[in-house]
């Protein structure tokens, strides 16, 4: 094969993704040509194929999903998908492997910017935020909105590049894409996967934003799956063809968005790499150097006695370094230690605890010890589980009076599953006690914290990170008006607590039930399992949802 026609199949390849997904399927059942082979080992495919891979993946499971759905698959055809399935997953994680390690040869080639003062170094070292200060004021003074400085340092290279982009007349398209609120940029996410392909989201202006979101639209892809899949089950077997074909909609059009998410991961990493490479060399180098000299004359009008100290130590040290010809490449790190030697000291006595705003002091380490907890306290233990494919997930919540619960809802995540199974717990037991407190323990932190901050403030908004469907934000709602005899508290988990371990099992049943993975008289045999073993001094009384 000659060199000019692997050159053309290499940029077919780049340039059809069709044609590349099918030459990478090839590959992976050893079907591929010798030539396609070859061509698909150039390092300018590598993120290419762990995006088509990436969406070859959803399609996979989407296959084997829609087959079990269908009725009554034949066995070997069910194998054969799951099997296909498997080995698509286990070549994407390959292709992502390779993606990484390519990667991390960029950045150790990288040519490195030239070495700043020793004195810069230091003085940074010793006291980053007395030094970002001096540098975010230097940036104002040039021009730079406050909202957008993004000081300490190490996004000056950033800064320098948007400054520059900013000069630059920016397309409408481009700019309305800056400038929409985050719920509408999102929208746009679902319908360049839905429509049609939105260009505009790969320029130098937007790209990241795209990368922040993606995750978001993708979360929103499975809760079509999801919708799709209740439509699904809620059909008889022989009357399904409609729903399936929704349902294998939803599934393309996740596959794409899983696609376009690993695209914006790679076009942020290419952007960051020209921007690296920019603030190496030519006018980016200069400017850098200009805010970082002006910074440190600022610092050491704003800090004389620290910068003074600093700079007799640097005196005293460039004295008899072994490395001072090479610029002392290393020496600041020891240097601003010896500056701050009782920094770490005062930081020991007057921290902040680590951001556990809402707890107890040690939280985390007092397995939802319950001896502060209010009198006639009522406590159960909630917990969930999340599906592979698609949003619908499960909780499960079993109290300390007997009664238990489980059922399934929509979730982006494991944190907002697990704070859908709290606010479920709490909602039964505050019904079935008006007078008393409710304390539900959990053994997510994330979902523990999320709903502390959304009982202090008053307001579910707040945890609009974790909870993003409407389904766990009306439960949140509804919650709030009780905040004032609820409580929610960190449970480490599978420690052997009956009550979380029961939490547990009706969860995972109730994700199964839900996926029809468990047929009706299945799962109240499992039920009634489950029950048998929680121990408890009153029969359990089951609360299905």
């Amino acid at each position: 094969m000659t060199i000019a026609t692997h050159t053309e199949l290499v940029h077919h390849f780049t340039e059809d993704f069709t044609a590349l997904q099918d030459a990478v399927l090839a590959r992976m059942n050893g079907m591929a040509s010798p030539e396609t082979a070859a061509a698909l080992e150039h390092p300018s495919l590598a993120g290419p194929i762990a995006i088509a891979l990436a969406h070859a993946d959803v399609l996979a499971r989407g296959d084997v999903r829609r087959t079990e759905l269908s009725g009554l698959p034949a066995p070997h055809r069910l194998r054969t998908l799951r099997e296909h399935a498997r080995r698509v997953r286990r070549a994407r994680s390959e292709a992502d492997a390779v993606c990484k390690e390519q990667r991390a040869r960029r950045v150790v080639d990288r040519r490195r910017p030239p070495l700043e003062p020793l004195e810069l170094r230091v003085a940074r070292a010793a006291d980053p935020e007395a030094y970002g200060r001096a540098l975010r004021e230097e940036l104002l003074d040039r021009g730079s909105p406050a909202a957008d400085v993004r000081a300490p340092d190490n996004d000056l290279a950033l800064w320098a590049w948007e400054r520059e982009s900013a000069a630059a007349d920016l397309p409408a398209a481009v700019r309305e894409l800056l400038e929409c609120q985050d719920d509408d940029f999102v929208q746009a996410l679902l319908r360049d996967a839905r429509e049609g392909e939105n260009p505009h989201l790969a320029h130098d202006a937007v790209v990241e934003r795209w990368g922040r979101h993606a995750r978001t639209a993708l979360a929103w892809g499975r809760y079509a799956i999801a919708q799709a899949e209740r439509r699904v089950l809620a059909r008889p077997l022989t009357a399904r063809g409609a729903e399936l074909d929704a349902l294998d909609d939803a599934y393309q059009d996740a596959a794409i968005l899983a696609a376009r998410a690993r695209e914006a991961k790679h076009r942020i990493a290419d952007l960051h790499d020209r921007i690296r490479d920019r603030a190496a060399t030519g006018p980016f180098t200069e400017l850098i150097a200009q805010c970082r000299a002006a910074a440190l004359i600022r610092f050491a009008a704003d800090e004389p006695q620290l910068w003074q100290r600093a700079c007799r130590l640097v005196t005293e040290h460039r004295a008899d370094c072994d490395a001072r010809a090479d610029g002392c490449p290393r020496c600041h790190r020891t240097l601003a230690a010896r500056l701050t030697e009782n920094a770490s000291a005062d930081t020991s006595q007057h921290g902040d605890g680590g951001g556990s705003e809402g707890f107890a002091p040690g939280y985390k380490e007092r397995y939802a010890i319950l001896d502060d907890s209010p009198s006639r306290a009522v406590v159960a233990v909630a917990d969930a589980a999340v599906g592979d494919e698609s949003a619908l997930s499960g909780y499960g919540w079993a109290a300390e009076d007997g009664t238990t619960g489980y059922g399934d809802s929509m979730a982006s995540g494991s944190g907002e599953a697990e704070i859908i199974g709290i606010c479920q717990a709490a909602l039964s037991l505050l019904g079935r006690h008006p007078e008393a407190p409710v304390v539900v323990l959990c053994d997510s932190t994330e979902a523990v914290e999320a709903v502390n901050q959304a009982l202090t403030s008053a307001d579910p908004a707040v945890a609009h990170r974790t909870v993003l469907f409407p389904e766990g934000r009306e439960l949140l709602d509804r919650l709030l008006p009780h905040r004032d005899r609820f409580q929610v508290r960190w449970l480490k988990g599978h420690i052997g607590h009956d009550l979380n371990e029961t939490a547990d099992a009706l969860a995972g049943l109730a994700v199964r039930r839900a996926t029809g993975r468990l047929s009706a008289a299945a799962a109240r045999k499992e039920e009634a399992r489950i029950l048998r073993s929680l121990s408890s001094d009153q029969p359990a009384g089951m609360v299905a949802a």
